[in-house]
């Protein structure tokens, strides 16, 4: 077995089991850890399975099949990246809009102390 074999699957498997223990501990919620699971698993797969590797590398012309497998790798954490990134835009949307709602309500209840 060689070495990049060995890291690649050794990198797959260690992220699969952090996904899982950080679900686990509650610390990541499963919504957001979809794509890490599949990332994991569809790289374990290719890690562990040289033969579909080395042909789908070939296939699309990549002479160095390891070089596919961080390809991947590398896609999925542009998709995460994204991912993350909408989920921020609407929290930050969100956070706006309740910093909004709470200066009206004090607004509201200061109004309301002087008149009362």
């Amino acid at each position: 077995m060689d070495i990049v074999k060995v890291l690649a699957t050794a990198g797959s498997a260690t992220i699969l089991f952090l996904v899982l223990e950080l679900i686990r501990r509650g610390r990541l919620k499963e919504r957001y850890s979809l794509l890490w699971l599949f990332s994991g698993i569809v790289m374990l797969i290719l890690s562990l399975w040289r033969g579909l590797l080395d042909s789908v590398s070939h296939l699309i012309g990549i002479y160095y099949p390891p070089s596919l497998l961080f390809l991947i790798a590398f896609v999925f954490l542009l998709f995460i990246t994204l991912h993350f990134s909408s989920v921020i835009s609407g929290l930050a949307e969100k956070n706006k809009r309740l910093a909004q709602e709470m200066a009206l309500l004090r607004k509201e209840l200061e109004d309301g102390k002087r008149s009362g």
